[in-house]
């Protein structure tokens, strides 16, 4: 195996087209009672990011289907139920295009959604 040094590190940074958002800044939009949604990102081409935050022993009235595109969730804190099984804080899921679950949660919690076609 032939090795290769790595290229040196640099100090110059380029974030000029970087786009941030704070949760506790960002709007807050009840979607059910005691659940929560806030827009942190929108792309051009449709992709979305949003942090949602549910109460403990809340549900999601409804199928939630994923549509036109997948959903990527990460559970930040607490214990997610899709109405199937428990993800607890650390889980990372991809839902593809076309699939449903029911979100509910007894503990709480928070989850960060990534929606990459929108």
């Amino acid at each position: 195996m032939i090795g290769r040094q790595a290229e040196p590190m640099t100090t110059e940074q380029n974030t000029s087209a970087y786009v941030w958002s704070a949760v506790q800044d960002a709007p807050v939009r009840d979607v059910f009672p005691g659940i929560r949604l806030r827009p942190l990102w929108a792309g051009d081409d449709g992709a979305k990011a949003f942090v949602l935050e549910m109460d403990p022993n809340t549900c999601w009235q409804g199928v939630d289907v994923h549509e036109p595109g997948p959903e990527e969730v990460f559970v930040v804190s607490g214990t997610f139920n899709d109405g199937d099984r428990d993800y607890p804080a650390g889980t990372f899921i991809h839902a593809p295009a076309g699939s449903s679950h029911v979100p509910q949660t007894t503990t709480g919690c928070t989850l960060f959604l990534f929606y990459p076609e929108g």
